[in-house]
């Protein structure tokens, strides 16, 4: 059992149950060598004294391996709680509650009956622990909704403000309608470019002399061998 605990950090089945029968095998084969004491007071004081010292010297190691079995139980437990509080099926509370009865079977089995061994501090410890986490936890989650909501707020304030404008772009340029239109037209033989655009309640038209790349392909007046991309476009752009 020493190696399995100590060495192999794994732990013992049953362990309270084979120290309680390692401590009970050597009383009894004390008892059984130990010379009868009979009336004699002295004697059986001092047989007592020894059967309690014998006891002494067998539980101290086998605690030893109790105390290290019980820290071993406890990682268990917490890894089983970190396992349960990741998984969206049970909360933090459900948690704790599987943790710390699953700490609760396997110390009781690891504890001798009749000593004075106890799991109360490592169990109290272990509580804390969950409790540190789960507090770490919701702040976590506080701190994300926040965070969520900030920018969800923002959003919400950055599109009113958005209305707002096109509300007074409306007003201000007595826009009644979404429309946004464009024309360009080459005309045939130049290099002159008109343009022209009404958006938002605003319109504009530009001259410009640009030099036709694709004048090879056309005709005389532009059109006789098709239309090219230079030659003329359209768009529309309709918001709603």
């Amino acid at each position: 059992m020493r190696r399995m605990i100590m060495d192999e950090g794994q732990t013992a089945p049953e362990f309270g149950a084979k120290a309680d029968a390692i401590c009970n095998q050597a009383l009894e084969e004390f008892a059984q060598n130990a010379p009868d004491a009979g009336d004699d007071a002295l004697a059986a004081a001092t047989y007592d004294r020894k059967l309690e010292e014998l006891e002494a010297a067998l539980d101290a190691p086998l605690q030893v391996l109790y105390l290290r079995q019980l820290a071993i139980v406890r990682e268990k437990a917490l890894q089983s709680y970190r396992a349960s509080s990741r998984s969206s099926e049970s909360s933090d509370y459900e948690a704790m509650l599987q943790a710390d009865s699953m700490f609760q079977r396997e110390a009781e089995e690891a504890t001798r009956e009749g000593s004075d061994w106890d799991y109360a501090t490592e169990r109290s410890y272990l509580q804390s622990v969950m409790n540190d986490m789960a507090q770490t936890s919701k702040k976590l989650i506080d701190v994300q909704m926040k965070s969520a909501n900030q920018q969800s707020t923002a959003m919400q304030y950055l599109q009113q403000q958005q209305q707002m404008i096109q509300q007074l772009q409306m007003q201000l340029y007595g826009q009644s309608s979404p429309w946004n239109v464009g024309l360009a037209y080459r005309i045939p033989d130049t290099n002159f470019n008109l343009q022209g655009s009404y958006q938002q309640g605003r319109g504009n038209f530009q001259l410009s002399c640009v030099p036709d790349e694709y004048a090879p392909l056309l005709g005389p007046n532009g059109f006789t061998n098709g239309v090219g991309p230079g030659n003329l476009g359209l768009s529309l752009n309709l918001s709603i």
